[in-house]
């Protein structure tokens, strides 16, 4: 048997520092493996204890009648790396060591951790600082967790890994008050070795997990979990993400726009977006949408039926699925008619949508008619069913009524619930309906299913790495006239423009490159020019050599130094603003698409795609990256505007790719802001650039 698989479904384990008093922390594994059924071997190991709850107690490791698959290591920081070290020696698979004090606690708790990892040698260790894990579907509990004081666990498709002990604690009940399944829950912690991306895996091939659920508090692996994630994603298992950090007060200061438009919480949504991982954006998303998922069930479509007894809480879920994206359209005539003969009288509304059938909570029979017509309906692509207080005293009626028209159909079918009723969420969840007590995590269910049932292409592929000769460039920020070289070597169309020194030379300029023109500061130190009163746009020939020596002042009143050169620029004036930058931070490296000029923090409308392990990024990539923008209606010939050359745009987002690729780890930040895109088929122009270049 592997290790990790030794480690969930273990034949025997060891418990170290053992308590003969199951009200300690140290007494519970022990008392819990007992209670929730473990069918193995328990080797209790404590020298001041003969005997626990009738179990042999041995003195020490050494001691034990056989060499135990597992380890549960309650001993403390000081002393951890002792059993482990005597457990890795016995041939033990894997070790769980649930004291902290490790890496979590700075230079000192490190050095511990290596101690750690030193004498485990070959021996796998989940931890440190871990609370442990459960497996619900063989009845193993190798946690010292109070949440599993509780008698009932109900066991399902529900796979969790958590960085958080707590929180798995935290979610096991959680999970067992709604009547929600779990199969699987594992605390990594400080992954010393055992990672998210281990666990991942595991669970892509577990045939009792459909569903896995994580709770992020960083990828230490980004490849590791690309990995996994992928194999999971072939096995057909949707994964759900809660990611902490998600406030950018964090946010590390940076030259380019880039830097604060990107932050590490978006580096995540393109992580997860290009592989499939559905991201929950509450905690509570976290449960909620993989109890929907667990049933099994497709939505491929927006259109939901919502079936009350209760006009106002109707109300309030057709409010937030409206807000979700979700339509709640009316029955077609022949679903309303269907409906009408079931129920008749002024006080029945069955012809609008919610369909408010009155008192259906007190007659199943009423209740399971509707739910069949609806669907059968072409109307409706789900269905949410709502629990008045009628259904608090029989909630089995209800439930049962409901699961009764299950296999009429394979649309989703969810219910809200709108008193508070625990025992109805925890009925209709367990016979197979997933109940939520708030209109927005029905919403947030709903959204879930739909991104799970839509196929979704994952970026696996690159294009072909195109290269180019910068030996010639130098170290540091480059110039924007440098920059643009950089850019046009790759092969992006960059605007025309000359470099002076002189207000001669600047009218000289202007004239040849006719019409209107921009005038620019050129430095390697000034990365804003526009703070500094740098640019000056709409400028000609009469008018620039004046412009120019009232910019060289003013700039050096405001910045403390004169500019020695300038750039004229030819003036774009019918193109869509743009910028195209990049990113970099432990999750890899992305390139980032969004509004340009100088709105582009005030809006914040962009898009990121990571650069996959080789290459840059494909057309098609490029193309939908365009599509995700709000403003993407603005390329696209909104209200008779003309529709912009996307062709090329996505063409400059793979040159770019290809050129952050080529740098790699020496090009520190470069952005293209603005570049114009053009009317269709006149391309783009990249009209301002920033690349600082690390030797």
């Amino acid at each position: 048997m592997d290790a990790i698989e030794r480690l969930i479904r273990p034949r025997s384990v060891a418990i170290i520092g053992a308590s003969a008093d199951p009200s300690k922390t140290s007494g519970r594994p022990v008392s819990y493996l007992r209670k929730h059924g473990f069918a193995g071997a328990i080797y209790p190991v404590n020298p001041k204890v003969a005997d626990i709850g009738g179990l042999t107690c041995y003195p020490d490791i050494a001691a034990l009648p056989d060499v135990p698959d597992v380890g549960l290591v309650l001993l403390g920081a000081e002393r951890a790396h002792v059993a482990v070290r005597e457990l890795s020696e016995r041939g033990t698979a894997a070790a769980i060591v649930l004291a902290s004090g490790f890496t979590e606690t700075g230079a000192e708790g490190a050095a511990r951790q290596k101690q750690l990892m030193q004498a485990a040698g070959a021996m796998r260790i989940l931890g440190p600082n871990t609370i442990g894990l459960v497996n619900l579907t063989d009845n193993i509990v190798l946690s010292a967790s109070g949440a599993l004081a509780m008698d009932d666990f109900p066991a399902g498709s529900i796979g969790l890994i958590s960085q958080s002990g707590g929180i798995l604690g935290a979610l096991l009940s959680r999970a067992a008050a709604r009547g929600v399944g779990l199969s699987k829950l594992v605390s990594t912690s400080n992954e010393a070795d055992l990672e998210l991306a281990d666990f991942i895996d595991f669970l892509a091939g577990d045939s009792a997990t459909s569903v896995i659920a994580l709770y992020v508090e960083a990828i230490r692996n980004p490849s590791r979990f690309r990995e996994s994630v992928l194999k999971a994603r072939r096995a057909g298992k949707p994964i759900v993400a809660f990611k902490i950090g998600r406030s950018e007060a964090g946010a590390q200061a940076a030259v380019s726009h880039t830097g604060a438009l990107a932050g590490s919480d978006r580096m995540y949504d393109a992580l997860f977006r290009q592989l499939g991982v559905i991201r929950a954006r509450t905690f509570e998303d976290l449960l909620d949408i993989p109890a929907a998922l667990s049933v099994g069930r497709k939505l491929s479509g927006r259109r939901v039926a919502i079936l009350t007894s209760t006009g106002g809480a109707g109300t309030i879920v057709s409010d937030s699925l409206g807000v979700a994206g979700f339509a709640t359209p009316a029955p077609d005539a022949a679903t309303a008619a269907q409906l009408r003969a079931l129920q008749s009288g002024p006080q029945a509304n069955l012809d609008r949508n919610p369909i408010d059938v009155t008192l259906a909570g007190l007659q199943p029979d009423l209740l399971r008619a509707a739910i069949r017509i609806l669907l059968a309906s072409p109307s409706y692509d789900a269905l949410v069913v709502i629990a008045g207080s009628s259904a608090v005293g029989s909630p089995a009626l209800m439930a049962d009524a409901i699961h009764d028209c299950l296999p009429l159909s394979d649309k989703p079918v969810i219910a809200y619930v709108s008193p508070h009723a625990p025992e109805v969420v925890s009925v209709l969840t367990r016979r197979g309906v997933p109940a939520y007590t708030s209109a927005e995590s029905c919403a947030a269910a709903l959204d879930g299913l739909l991104r799970a049932g839509i196929p979704q292409q994952v970026q696996t592929s690159s294009s072909p790495l195109t290269t180019a000769d910068i030996s010639d460039f130098p170290t540091g920020s480059l110039d924007e006239a440098q920059a643009k070289t950089l850019f046009a070597r790759f092969g992006i169309p960059v605007a025309a423009e000359k470099v002076v020194a002189t207000a001669r030379e600047a009218e000289q300029a202007a004239r040849d490159l006719g019409g209107r023109v921009v005038l620019k500061i050129l430095s390697r130190e000034i990365a804003h020019k526009s703070d500094v009163g740098g640019v000056a746009v709409n400028l000609t020939a009469e008018t620039i050599g004046s412009r120019l020596t009232a910019m060289a002042d003013e700039v050096e009143a405001r910045a403390g130094t004169r500019p020695a050169q300038f750039l004229v620029q030819e003036m774009i004036s019918d193109g869509v603003e743009i910028i195209l930058g990049m990113h970099r931070d432990s999750l890899g490296t992305a390139i980032l698409l969004g509004m340009g000029g100088v709105a582009a923090e005030l809006f914040k409308d962009t898009t990121m795609r990571l650069l996959p392990p080789e290459g840059g990024l494909s057309l098609s990539e490029a193309k939908a990256m365009a599509r995700d923008l709000v403003t993407w209606p603005l390329l696209d010939g909104f209200r008779g505007r003309p529709t912009c050359d996307v062709e090329a745009l996505a063409e400059a987002v793979v040159a770019f790719s290809h050129m952050v690729a080529q740098l790699g780890d020496r090009l520190s930040e470069a952005e293209i802001n603005p570049v114009f895109v053009l009317p269709a088929g006149q391309g783009v122009k990249a009209a301002d650039g920033l690349v600082v270049l690390d030797v």
